[in-house]
């Protein structure tokens, strides 16, 4: 039979301070001021919580406190596949991480596609991340071949009927062009296989290159192909307020 864990209670400014949200006296004005909450009862001074069950906000906001929890931002080269395993022996996203705390990715990005890939243990943000009705926008920038002719960006926005159904862009944005080869950046609220490629194909835009460089309010920034970071605490907090996050934490899967 598992035995229960005893709850790792911590006062509250401790958890706080922690998380990077201030230093120990500054949160415990915050929490002199009413503007934290355990589970969404406001504490006062000397309350304490456990940062792996518990969810701590400050002014409604969540904050990034189960030290379980990991979120890694991974630049994906191209060539490497977004799998936990790979029967056929490729490299694959989890060469790239390390090994422990476990970690899986967020989404997908195909074979040949770059860019950002989060990475986390957090079961509960991932689902929400990766499921099309919270609408999280994913930005790519697209290499192709010519210029960006105004009808296939028309075409994008207004929307392409795929084998699996429609797809529309939000944004198209031409970002400029030199010799015969054209960036474009493109939104999709939705992630579905090889969704950009397949949806510039059918308007007849060669595609040579593509990027996913953003996620919602995470940025790929500047990190360079098949590195990684972790994410600030203020990046998780952005994520959580993403995709509604603010009731119940889960637990590390």
């Amino acid at each position: 039979m598992n035995q229960l864990r005893e709850p790792r209670t911590e006062r509250v400014q401790k958890i706080l301070a922690a998380a990077g949200i201030a230093s120990r006296r500054a949160c415990e004005e915050l929490i002199a001021a009413g503007r934290v909450a355990v589970d969404g009862e406001v504490v006062t001074l000397g309350a304490k919580a456990d940062p792996t069950t518990q969810v701590v906000t400050v002014d409604g906001e969540r904050v990034h406190s189960n030290p379980l929890l990991v979120y890694l931002l991974l630049n994906k080269p191209a060539g490497v596949v977004t799998t936990v395993t790979d029967p056929q022996g490729r490299a694959t996203v989890m060469d790239l991480v390390p090994a422990t705390p476990r970690v899986y990715p967020v989404g997908r990005l195909d074979r040949d596609t770059e860019g950002l890939l989060l990475l986390t243990n957090d079961g509960e943000l991932a689902n929400r991340l990766a499921h099309p009705s919270f609408e999280v926008d994913k930005t790519y920038v697209a290499q192709i071949r010519g210029p960006a002719r105004r009808s296939a960006v028309r075409a994008l926005l207004a929307g392409v009927e795929l084998d699996d159904g429609p797809a529309r862009a939000r944004s198209v944005r031409d970002l400029g062009s030199a010799g015969d080869k054209t960036l474009v950046e493109i939104v999709l609220a939705e992630g579905r296989k090889r969704e950009v490629r397949r949806m510039l194909e059918a308007v007849g835009m060669p595609l040579e290159r593509l990027a996913r460089v953003r996620i919602g309010p995470l940025s790929l920034g500047d990190i360079a192909p098949g590195k990684f970071r972790p994410l600030t605490g203020a990046e998780v907090r952005a994520l959580y307020g993403a995709v509604g996050l603010g009731g119940r934490r889960s637990a590390a899967s």
